[in-house]
């Protein structure tokens, strides 16, 4: 758990394997910004592997989220070949024989907590970078 997330209270997490569906797996809300913490699953071990964000603060302090939320972004988000996380990510998890991924949201523009999702995103993987010398292995740049 990465320190910076501690103060988001809307937060929730699913479990995803290459037979579910990520769209009925997906427990985020929609209409909602923040960011997500993708961990590769196998037995007891986690291993962060993506971070992302949606959502964008405009200069009047109001929030401007795409429609479906951090749930569209999850779901249909394009990874892996331009196409919807919703077919890439069972592909690759097969190529890279991932038993399950854990996904944990959080909401960081909610209520009183005010945060920038990609700011956040952003501290989360300064933090991955400065302990493992790189990216997580799903994040290609940032």
């Amino acid at each position: 758990m990465y320190k910076e997330l501690e103060k988001f209270k809307s937060t929730n997490s699913f479990v995803f394997t290459v037979n579910d569906s990520l769209e009925e797996a997906c427990n985020a809300p929609e209409g909602s910004a923040g960011i997500f913490v993708v961990y590769a699953v196998e037995g007891d071990e986690k291993e962060l592997i993506m971070v992302g964000s949606t959502g964008t603060v405009q200069n009047d302090g109001t929030l401007k989220s795409k429609n479906g939320g951090l749930y569209d972004k999850i779901v249909n988000g394009h990874q892996f070949a331009k196409t919807g996380r919703k077919y890439s990510w069972p592909a690759q998890m097969k190529l890279e024989n991932i038993e399950a991924l854990e996904v944990v949201w959080y909401e960081t523009f909610a209520g009183d907590v005010k945060s920038i999702p990609t700011a956040v995103e952003g501290q989360v993987l300064q933090n991955f970078l400065e302990a493992n010398g790189k990216l997580p292995r799903w994040n290609v740049a940032f």
